[in-house]
């Protein structure tokens, strides 16, 4: 139950940062109405999970899964280009997520 609050928790700020590309700074109301309710989402599925899981690991994996999906979709749909560096920043952040799992932080 923990990794399903995680994964809504994650689904959560990935909208919420991607309504506020849209924001464009907050001057448009919509999408900042939307990304201030996907945040308060956000933290309190973060909150719930808490109860279950290691505090460490539940937000490195938020943290961490939130930042490579927003990277990924600056990429395939906001025109960001994809480098060599940044792919392997990717790389690094999904390895150093199931390296925590993999330590038995939770």
């Amino acid at each position: 139950m923990g990794y399903l609050l995680l994964a809504g928790a994650i689904a959560a700020e990935v909208a919420g940062t991607t309504a506020m590309k849209y924001s464009e700074g907050f001057s448009r109301l919509v999408p900042s109405l939307l990304t201030a309710l996907a945040y308060v989402l956000s933290f309190a599925l973060l909150a719930q999970t808490l109860k279950i899981l290691a505090v460490g690991t539940a937000y490195a994996i938020w943290a961490g899964v939130g930042t490579a999906a927003i990277a990924t979709i600056g990429v395939a749909f906001m025109g960001e280009g994809m480098t060599l560096t940044k792919a392997a920043g990717i790389a690094l952040i999904i390895v150093g997520v199931v390296v925590l799992n993999l330590g038995g932080a939770h």
